[in-house]
């Protein structure tokens, strides 16, 4: 019944949940790991998100959004008694790996998912895209309207071409400067 080789050690490891339950899975986990005394065995359980700023109602807005919707990582160490906690945590759906064997997540791929969890500034999650039509709602162009023709997600900033004067004039203006029309 050995779930995996003897003495391969703690490593990260990934399990697949119900999508929209990652949070509860997480914080059911950590009370079973409390009350059965597995600290020992399991060691983190995380749910990896990033930052990102979403526009709302015209205004930005941080949100967390889950990396992998429907995974949540959890550092281990797999027994026979570990496995069994693990696997039979209310919404855990099973471990990703081959049949029954719990598959490590490679150091590189820690080190890539670390990297997307601890971006320091926040990314722009925008529904812009190049050739929408959009009115400025701020600045010196107040109510011109333009035509999008590249976007800076990492900067959130969009360039807008405004017909002023008869000729196109790029302008590079905020995503919270403009709205679809």
């Amino acid at each position: 019944m050995a779930r995996q080789a003897e003495n391969t050690g703690r490593h990260w490891y990934v399990i697949h949940t119900y999508s929209g339950y990652e949070d509860a899975v997480r914080e059911a986990l950590q009370q079973r790991i409390e009350s059965l005394g597995m600290q020992d065995l399991i060691f983190d359980v995380v749910v990896p998100k990033e930052t990102q700023i979403v526009i709302k109602k015209g205004q930005p807005v941080t949100e967390e959004k889950r990396i992998f919707p429907g995974y949540v990582l959890v550092d281990m160490t797999v027994t026979d008694d570990s496995w069994y906690v693990v696997r039979n945590t209310p919404n855990v759906t099973g471990f990703v790996g081959s049949g029954t064997i719990p598959v490590p997540v490679s150091p590189e791929e820690w080190k890539v998912i670390k990297r997307h969890m601890g971006q320091s500034e926040p990314k722009f999650k925008i529904d812009f895209t190049v050739g929408d039509n959009v009115m400025v709602l701020d600045g010196p162009f107040l109510n011109y309207d333009g035509i999008i023709s590249t976007i800076d997600e990492d900067k959130g900033r969009v360039k807008v071409l405004i017909t002023i004067f008869g000729r196109e004039t790029p302008v590079e203006l905020e995503f919270t400067q403009v709205k679809k029309k």
